[in-house]
Parts: structure tokens; sequence; C-alpha cells
């Protein structure tokens, strides 16, 4: 089954009380059984709800993946993952990551006994000499956020296979649209379901998909136990919105591509940080790897001076200045005060998240529109 058919039909069947065609939103928190124990598989909805199962069975089916499952946030995802780990375990982690996901790992789970070393991740043999009889889990984020980098997943894949450690692709930016980490050799693909995914700025969710059995048993009792669960109007919302994740996907890649090549040839631009450029780095990768290059772009002002980019982002009509991304509407930030501001600063600097870098999520409405927007914040 191609993906766009997956996308409206995979996991969804018709409500067997009604018919129904669109999966009703369960809402309640509990179940009747005829005697204790017997149920339909039923019993709480923190354990399982009919509407988030259809969900996790729909959005499985387009990673690719045998099980799924939806958390209350994407951070609530990540935190479940890092608790397959003990005091002591070590994590080897990609160094330009989402400002959320560093500011876990750092202010949460180190105060727990974990160790996570940050690393660039260009190539896979960058790492070899920080993996110990400790290290359990290598965390990657590809394209990056929020300079783009292209990571290799088969190569890491690799690598986590010859050391038997736990893979875990976020998969976020680049949506199972345009690529399928476990068809690469990844354990755990996780999604800020908030974004792409979702598409309307309107859920916060996050997403768990594997192929494992003892690792999807371990997550789930994760889950049930730490309640960190959507809720089914969430659910309903998404299942809503997959169902144009492929039309959606489409735009944002053909909007994003004419908007990088736009900003390149711009005067006053100084980097423009986008994978379907062939001067990007890892650029064959994400070729490889990807279907398409996505929506995502960040890029720098010649000078690089902060309130530069401040008065610019500032003069934006059609780009709204907000957090998050994948909306379908476009979105302007400043990483380095906004989404990465737990980083401190010598370490953005390191990974390239200056001063004036400004990341656009480049939405789907009429590209004339949002090249001339930013033309005139430009001028």
């Amino acid at each position: 089954m191609k993906f766009e058919t997956k996308a409206i039909h995979a996991g969804i069947e018709p409500d067997s009380a009604t018919g129904a065609i669109m999966t009703p939103i369960y809402q309640t928190s509990t179940y009747a059984q005829p005697r204790p124990g017997e149920h339909k598989g039923y019993e709480y909805s923190r354990t399982l709800n009919p509407t988030r199962h259809a969900l996790e069975k729909n959005l499985s089916a387009l990673e690719n993946a045998k099980h799924g499952l939806a958390f209350g946030s994407g951070l609530a995802a990540i935190d479940a993952c890092m608790r397959l780990l003990d005091p002591g375990d070590e994590v080897i982690s990609t160094n330009d990551l989402y400002g959320g996901t560093y500011r876990l790992f750092t202010k949460v789970h180190e105060r727990y006994g974990l160790k996570f070393h940050f690393a660039g991740m260009q190539n896979s043999g960058g790492i070899e000499n920080l993996i110990n009889e400790n290290t359990k889990m290598i965390w990657v984020e590809t394209p990056t956020n929020p300079t783009m980098n292209i990571i290799d997943i088969a190569a890491f894949a690799e690598v986590a296979k010859k050391h038997k450690l736990i893979l875990v692709a976020d998969n976020t930016f680049a949506s199972p649209f345009l690529q399928n980490p476990l068809d690469l050799g990844a354990d755990i693909v996780m999604h800020s379901v908030t974004k792409y995914i979702g598409g309307h700025s309107d859920v916060i969710m996050g997403f768990l998909a594997l192929n494992d059995d003892v690792l999807r048993e371990k997550l789930a009792f994760i889950q049930n136990s730490v309640g960190a669960v959507c809720g089914p109007m969430d659910a309903f919302l998404v299942l809503r919105g997959i169902k144009t994740l492929h039309l959606r996907m489409e735009r944002h890649c053909e909007n994003g591509a004419k908007v990088a090549h736009w900003l390149k040839a711009h005067p006053k631009v100084d980097k423009v940080h986008w994978p379907g450029f062939e001067s990007h780095p890892n650029h064959a990768v994400a070729k490889s790897q990807m279907r398409d290059f996505g929506g995502m772009i960040s890029f720098s002002l010649v000078g690089d001076n902060i309130d530069q980019a401040f008065d610019l982002i500032s003069k934006m009509r059609v780009f709204t200045i907000a957090e998050s991304l994948g909306g379908v509407e476009s979105l302007a930030g400043h990483p380095a005060t906004m989404t990465h501001s737990a980083i401190p600063k010598e370490e953005r600097a390191k990974i390239g998240i200056t001063d004036s870098l400004i990341r656009l999520s480049v939405g789907i409405e009429h590209i004339d529109d949002i090249i001339a927007d930013l033309e005139q914040a430009l001028s």
C-alpha cells in the first residue's frame, strides 16, 4: 500500500457501533466490564483508548513499524526513551539538536545518573572513541534543528548494531513522508507529532515507532506507569491531520526549495542551511535517505548582528514569529533566544547557532506571497 493510501486508511475501520467513517472521539476514562477482568482490551484510558489506539496503528503504518505509542508531547516520548536506561548508563547524542531535548538530557536526566556525550555526527566514525562499556544509546536527529545537518542513519545503525546499542532517530523535521529511519536500521523513531504530522498548530503530542517486541513492552509499561499519554481529542485531530500529510509535505518541499534558492541569491544573506543544496554537508546522504528536502530552512545575515535579525523578523507579515514548526502557516524564529536558549552560548557557537541565525518553517501559502514577504523584510 502506498503512503498516500496508508495515510487515509491504515489502521482505520468504520466504527463498529455506528458505522462512522471517522474514528469517534472516545471521551471516556473507563469502560464497563461484564465480570472483573473481562473486557475487550479497554479498561482504563491511560492504558488504552480506542481513538488513541487507532492513531497508533495509523502512524505506525506510516513509519513501516510494527508498534507505536502516542504520548502527551514530544518531550514525553523522549523522556520515555531515557527511562529505558539505568543510572550510570551513557548516551551519545548529536551536538546539534532541539534545545528542549538538550535541556531534558542535561537538566533532568543527568541528575539521575545518566551521562550524555554531545558530538558532531558528520560521519559515524567520529563517535567510536566515545563508546565504552556504559554506552547504551545513540541519539540522532536528522535533519538537525536548527542548522539542518544530515546524519547518515544507516551508517550509525551499523555502529549501534556492532556495539549492541539502541539507536533512536528523531524524525520530526522530515516526517514519515520524507524519511523512514526504521527501514535504515534505527531501533526507535521519535516524532514531535505537534509539528508536520499534526500540521495545523493545534495539538501537542509525541510518538514512538518501533519493531522490537521487547522494547515495545518496556516502553508501553513506562507509558502506562508514568501516564504521559495524549487525550482522545488530540488523537482525533492528528488522525484528521495525517489524511493530508502527503499533500502538505509536497507543498512544504516545493515552497521550501524556492525560498532556499531565493535567500541564497540575496546580498544581505550570509549562509543558507538547506539540505537540498549540493554544497550542503552530507547532501548526498540526504538525497539517498530522504524523498525530498523539506520545508525547514535556516539562514544567517551578513554581519551576524542580533538586532539586525530581530528587525528583520519583526517586519515579516506572512511569516509569524513563533515557537514550533510544521504547520500550514509560515513561521519564523530566532533559535538563540527562542528554541535553543537552553543551550549555553559557547555551545551554540560551536554548532553554528549564531546571533543572526533565523529559522524558517515554510508553510503552504502561495509562494509569491512568501517571497514578497521576505523581500520586504530584507529591504
